[in-house]
């Protein structure tokens, strides 16, 4: 099909749920998958630093709540384990987290690696990704996802190692999807213009930030996406569209 809006684009940045992955597969699989092995997960590895370092991000956040008189799940510092209840609630509330998202994404890299994880994508993301590098443009991911997490996803999906095609991932470090300032320090440090970059998300509050910051920008519409309205931005069903 005839690309009807990025022709002018030289760099493609996109979101990951609800755009190349179904919503169900990161709610019905992903989340459920760390919850239950969170426990087990911290029993053997707490003492790696780098799953401390996740854990002291974690223990920060926790305590912000507590001083803001937010009614949390208790955290026990006596325990191996005593920061379960606290990673469950936040991965019941969706919490964008660096530190959940970090600890998530070494859980999942368990389960990639057994085999237990494999992630789904849209049929048209693969032949996607092989038409737009063909036709010379670049190719980002932006998700509140660790970097890991999102590199993960794209290693190990039911078509393939798809990693190659993608120039470089973003996350929560950069800052909030949300935010102007986020997609001005995309632009950045991929060294192109805002206006040469198309952000595909199916959040309409993202996808205002990331105009505000002067990128194009499409409301991507997915079965089992959590909304439909595109709020007045241009609405693609499919990346065969672009």
């Amino acid at each position: 099909m005839t690309a009807l809006y990025s022709d002018n684009a030289e760099v493609l940045l996109l979101d990951i749920e609800g755009t190349t992955t179904p919503v169900d597969y990161v709610f019905g699989v992903l989340f459920p998958f760390a919850r239950d092995r969170v426990t087990d997960f911290l029993s053997t590895y707490q003492q790696v630093t780098a799953v401390q370092t996740d854990l002291q991000l974690l223990r920060k956040e926790y305590e912000q709540e507590l001083a803001q008189g937010v009614s949390v799940p208790h955290w026990q510092e006596t325990e191996v384990t005593g920061a379960v209840p606290y990673i469950h609630y936040l991965i019941s509330i969706d919490r964008k987290s660096t530190g959940l998202k970090s600890l998530q994404g070494k859980i999942w890299e368990r389960g990639y690696r057994d085999g237990t994880l494999r992630s789904q994508i849209f049929p048209d993301v693969k032949p996607a990704f092989q038409r737009w590098i063909s036709a010379g443009k670049h190719l980002y991911i932006f998700s509140s996802g660790s970097v890991q997490a999102q590199q993960l996803l794209f290693r190990y999906t039911e078509e393939g190692d798809l990693t190659g095609f993608i120039s470089g991932y973003f996350d929560t470090q950069t800052g909030s999807k949300r935010e102007v300032q986020s997609y001005a320090k995309i632009a950045s440090a991929i060294g192109k213009i805002p206006e040469k970059i198309l952000f595909i998300s199916d959040v309409t509050a993202e996808l205002k930030a990331s105009q505000a910051a002067g990128m194009q920008t499409l409301f991507s519409i997915r079965t089992g996406n959590h909304s439909f309205e595109a709020e007045g931005f241009p609405a693609i069903q499919s990346f065969d569209e672009v």
